[in-house]
């Protein structure tokens, strides 16, 4: 799990296993359909059956970035908040 806090990390953590899932489920069920017939085939669609997983999963990586990198954003603020205050305090006296 990547996300610690909150009820929308949850959700985004299960979406992620889930899309793992429908990846891989996905990408053996076509292998193994289409392996009597060639290999080559069943490579081709093994791909094309773990694509719509891969997609999910890029998507919920990049918003499980974007949240990341918004909660640093955020302490840093509160870091440079307190650096101005410091800094001011510093000039008045």
């Amino acid at each position: 799990m990547r996300l610690q806090n909150g009820p929308l990390s949850f959700v985004v953590n299960f979406l992620l296993g889930v899309a793992w899932a429908a990846a891989l489920l996905g990408a053996v069920t076509s292998f193994l359909t289409f392996y009597p017939e060639s290999i080559f085939l069943a490579l081709v669609f093994a791909f094309m059956g773990a694509l719509p997983g891969m997609i999910a999963i890029l998507l919920l990586e990049h918003i499980i970035t974007i949240k990341e990198t918004h909660l640093e954003l955020k302490k840093q603020t509160a870091l440079l908040e307190k650096l101005l205050i410091q800094k001011e305090n510093s000039n008045l006296q």
